[in-house]
């Protein structure tokens, strides 16, 4: 079995690689996709959100507003308190769910999509916390992937997605790409990524080129992950 982390910056491509591994036989699993369905209504961690954060981060339609949620967040200086209640219970949704791959394929190759990966680290530790699971991202995956692409290009393409989605169209260009550009400045930037990394995939050219990159990684993937299996 091999566990691996995928991870890098907002418009990085990240989820553009997972789905090139996917079609190459590995299992995928996405975080940004559990964490959200553990925030919803019923779920442990919704009830923790708006006990710590009031009721107004809920919408009219009993889920959570979570544009206002990353608002509190990222510019109230309270993510911090959203990512304590959050990365924990989806940290172990993650263990649950690389357990129930390995079950049915011992050899498998199981891949984490996550743009936190070095970020839980950072926060665990900052919270004091030195000994959980948390604190150490190696005792939890065997090998982690970094896609990187220079800032300007993650934030045209952020912007881009952004305003194909939909999801913000009251809001202008200009709006979109101060955003996106705060979300990085929580990021633990490229350079400290890639000194952690195992692989480095540049994400600075077109999809051809990264999908050259991945498909010249997979065979040693794979080979990581038979000789762990066996």
């Amino acid at each position: 079995m091999l566990r691996v982390g995928l991870t890098g910056g907002l418009g990085s491509g990240k989820s553009t690689v997972a789905a090139m591994l996917r079609s190459l036989g590995a299992h995928v699993i996405e975080a940004d996709a559990l964490g959200r369905q553990l925030m919803e209504p019923g779920q442990p961690v919704f009830s923790a959100i708006v006990e710590r954060f009031g009721p107004q981060v809920v919408g009219s339609d009993g889920r959570l507003n979570r544009a206002h949620l990353a608002e509190l967040a990222f510019r109230h200086g309270r993510l911090q308190e959203l990512n304590g209640l959050v990365h924990p219970p989806v940290i172990e949704a993650q263990a649950r769910w690389m357990n129930e791959i390995f079950a049915r394929d011992p050899s498998a190759v199981a891949v984490i999509e996550s743009a936190l990966i070095f970020e839980v680290v950072r926060d665990a530790r900052a919270r004091g916390d030195t000994d959980s699971v948390l604190a150490d991202w190696r005792r939890r995956i065997d090998r982690v992937i970094v896609v990187t692409a220079p800032d300007e290009l993650k934030i045209a393409r952020y912007a881009a997605r952004i305003q194909s989605s939909g999801d913000a169209a009251e809001e202008n260009l200009e709006a979109i790409e101060a955003d996106a550009r705060n979300r990085l400045a929580h990021q633990v930037p490229d350079s400290e990524k890639i000194a952690q990394a195992d692989d480095v995939l540049d994400n600075s050219g077109d999809v051809e080129g990264l999908r050259a990159q991945v498909e010249a990684l997979w065979p040693r993937l794979r080979e990581l992950s038979n000789k762990s299996g066996r």
